[in-house]
């Protein structure tokens, strides 16, 4: 804590290239590296970019790209690039260290969510599937609008809304996917979250995009790891259980809120979808079709 009322933030994140355009990535990963921050209610003041840089595969004109892009999300946050460092590496990587501030008596923690709060997330699923779409050649760059433009929408807004709704819990959505950061909310608590599958908000394009085969590594991964923690409602199938895995990148925030809370959210005119609901219980997820 830096003086009463004021505690410091440090974080840090680094990506691979989800898109073709090196301002685009460079945009997705700046928004993807400052959510931290704003999942905490955090506002962030400056960072130092982190570039792995393969020198024979791209000019280093790719890179100036990069940076342009991180910087048009950076002054879109008010936030100053200070620096960073960029090594020579076998594949191109960026991301941000980011420092902010936070109110050590606001902060927005994982594991506060309370009996009878509902659950809500304030972007759609689906980049996982997307972005490995687009590298598989399914999906062209014009078909990836509406997934870059979440990914280029920065938290800071929602973050903004939790606070003055007074959110119980909170974390963003990234790369182990809606049930893998919903179970982190849940780590020692006496908590069941219960989600409701036809409630969950996905992108255009992307059931059509698991039907064919378009699912990203880390999602089975991601399954496998945490398939025997979640209780799934029998008639849910293995390609709808996929989607809740699919890791994301720069996806929204998830919220345990009161219901003049989430009204608050709707006053705001933010995207924020319900999900589900809190209940006493033993730290687990149960999701159900409807």
């Amino acid at each position: 804590m830096l003086k009463k009322g004021l505690a410091l933030v440090e974080t840090v994140d680094i990506i691979t290239p989800l898109v073709n355009d090196p301002y685009t990535f460079g945009s997705i990963s700046s928004a993807n590296s400052l959510s931290d921050v704003y999942a905490m209610g955090g506002t962030p003041y400056t960072a130092l970019a982190i570039a792995g840089f393969p020198p024979c595969d791209y000019s280093p004109e790719v890179l100036k790209q990069v940076l342009k892009g991180a910087e048009s999300i950076l002054d879109r946050a008010g936030v100053q690039l200070m620096g960073g460092h960029c090594f020579e590496d076998t594949e191109l990587k960026f991301g941000l260290s980011v420092t902010g501030t936070v109110n050590p008596d606001r902060i927005l923690r994982k594991n506060r969510a309370r009996e009878g709060d509902i659950l809500i997330i304030t972007k759609p699923l689906g980049t996982g599937i997307l972005t490995t779409a687009l590298k598989g050649g399914k999906l062209k760059d014009n078909d990836m609008d509406e997934a870059v433009s979440w990914m280029t929408t920065l938290n800071n807004r929602a973050s903004e809304i939790a606070l003055q709704a007074d959110a119980h819990a909170c974390t963003d959505i990234t790369g182990f996917g809606l049930l893998g950061h919903a179970f982190n909310m849940l780590r020692d608590t006496d908590m069941d979250f219960i989600l409701k599958l036809q409630d969950i908000p996905v992108m255009h394009r992307v059931q059509e995009m698991i039907d064919r085969g378009m699912v990203a590594e880390g999602a089975y991964n991601n399954m496998e790891y945490m398939r025997n923690r979640i209780e799934f409602q029998d008639n849910i199938t293995e390609e709808e259980m996929l989607l809740l895995f699919d890791p994301q990148t720069s996806g929204g925030l998830l919220l345990s809120i009161g219901e003049e809370g989430f009204r608050i959210f709707g006053e705001a005119g933010m995207f924020a979808r319900a999900i589900g609901h809190v209940v006493k219980g033993s730290g687990k997820i149960k999701v159900k079709k409807g």
